[in-house]
């Protein structure tokens, strides 16, 4: 991808594009929230719906000339509503933070009781840290994981929600590696007569292609990211049933937001169609199958795995057993300097700053995606833990360069890129 056009514009910008293609084709995106989107999606995302306002909803917009924008976002609803089951869903969010947004502000009021996971156990800064504005405009309380198991503790959840009387319970995590039993949190939920918001961000391809169990037709109200594990136009989703749906649209349109991203949309829409395919479900369970794998090697060399495994995409390392004077940013560091990038994360009990944790997130969509399979997987474990090794006992100007060559020869064999102008995604 040369950029052509934008380089006769601004060479600037256009030296970054290309210097972004390299980068990701050259190094092993292991974030959990990350994903590598086909070309089509790319393409919809670059598309001229990127000069469309399109405020309000198709068949009912603020300005004329709307046809395609109705057309596309009816094509993104459509397609939602065959993936995930709901009977409602909104599709303009712009990310999955402006999609909790709009379900808080459908059904609440400011100074109203927010019952979520503690960022620090594995939840996320919208369901109420306070620095975020849902910390700000709701009084919140944190349930926790147990920190023996690192399940999360439904009775401690059931015990915080009868003592807080919350008017809202949240699920759905950020840093969670384990299935999410939802009819368990709907039950809390009914009992304290709150609503339940499960956040699927992280999860949204899983639940579409049926290897994690989906919260529709549990909770109240399903949000999620869109360029996660579903692989589609980078925003947030709403789902919910026909009761709230005029709450939910008049919340996010125009209470949270004005114009809708139409491009973004359009990426929607055609990631979306991509995941109906049978296809999908293969990848889905490779996903997990290969973040299992990275589990056992991850075990086999002596890290400690919160909750001593996954279920998900995502596994998460807590380093102080094995390497207590490691910090997460550092390996996090290391680790990256040998051309794998995944993040520092706190983990359950966590002793130190979340500026600087104590442990490691590694997801696996994106090698997936990539066309890794266990024995890539098995190799990628390896150099991770090659390196938090070096790290720890100071000799990674010796095994990084190492490192960094196995990781040049598994990205050869597995392209992003098959020419400068083609993405391949396998």
């Amino acid at each position: 991808m040369d950029y052509e056009t934008v380089r006769g514009a601004d060479p600037a910008v256009a030296d970054a594009l290309s210097a972004e293609v390299t980068r990701q084709q050259d190094t092993l995106a292991m974030i959990a929230s990350e994903n590598h989107v086909s070309p089509a999606v790319m393409e919809a995302q670059g598309s001229a719906l990127t000069n469309k306002y399109a405020e309000g909803y198709p068949g009912e917009r603020y300005y004329a000339g709307c046809e395609q924008a109705d057309v596309v976002e009816e094509l993104a609803v459509e397609r939602a509503k065959q993936l995930w089951g709901a009977e409602h869903i909104n599709v303009q969010p712009h990310s999955g933070t402006q999609a909790n947004m709009g379900v808080y502000l459908a059904v609440l009021d400011p100074g109203d009781k927010i019952l979520s996971l503690d960022l620090t156990h594995g939840g996320h800064l919208s369901h109420g840290h306070p620095a975020n504005f849902a910390g700000q405009f709701y009084e919140v309380e944190k349930y926790e994981v147990d920190q023996e198991t690192g399940y999360v503790d439904y009775e401690g959840l059931a015990d915080a929600a009868a003592e807080f009387d919350p008017d809202m319970i949240v699920s759905g995590y950020s840093a969670y590696p384990r299935e999410v039993e939802w009819d368990r949190v709907q039950t809390v939920a009914d009992d304290v007569d709150a609503y339940h918001l499960s956040d699927i961000a992280h999860i949204t391809g899983l639940v579409a292609a049926g290897v994690h169990a989906s919260p529709v037709g549990v909770a109240d109200f399903v949000t999620g990211s869109t360029h996660k594990t579903i692989r589609a136009g980078r925003g947030g989703i709403v789902m919910c049933n026909e009761e709230h749906a005029d709450a939910i649209d008049a919340a996010v349109f125009p209470g949270a937001q004005g114009g809708p991203a139409m491009h973004n949309i359009a990426g929607k829409a055609v990631g979306f169609s991509e995941a109906l395919d049978d296809s999908f479900v293969d990848y889905a369970e490779t996903v997990v199958e290969n973040a299992r794998t990275l589990a056992d090697v991850f075990q086999e060399r002596g890290l400690t795995l919160v909750s001593g495994g996954t279920d998900t995409h995502l596994v998460l390392a807590d380093l102080r057993p094995s390497h207590p004077d490691l910090t997460g940013g550092t390996a996090e560091d290391h680790i990256a300097d040998a051309n794998i990038v995944l993040n520092a994360n706190t983990v359950p009990g966590e002793t130190r700053s979340p500026f600087d944790p104590s442990g490691i997130r590694a997801g696996t969509a994106a090698l997936t995606t990539r066309g890794m399979g266990t024995a890539a997987i098995r190799k990628v474990g390896h150099l991770i833990v090659d390196v938090v090794d070096a790290a720890a006992n100071e000799r990674t100007d010796e095994v990084i360069p190492e490192v960094r060559a196995a990781v040049a020869d598994l990205t050869d064999e597995h392209h992003l890129y098959e020419t400068r102008g083609a993405f391949a995604v396998q």
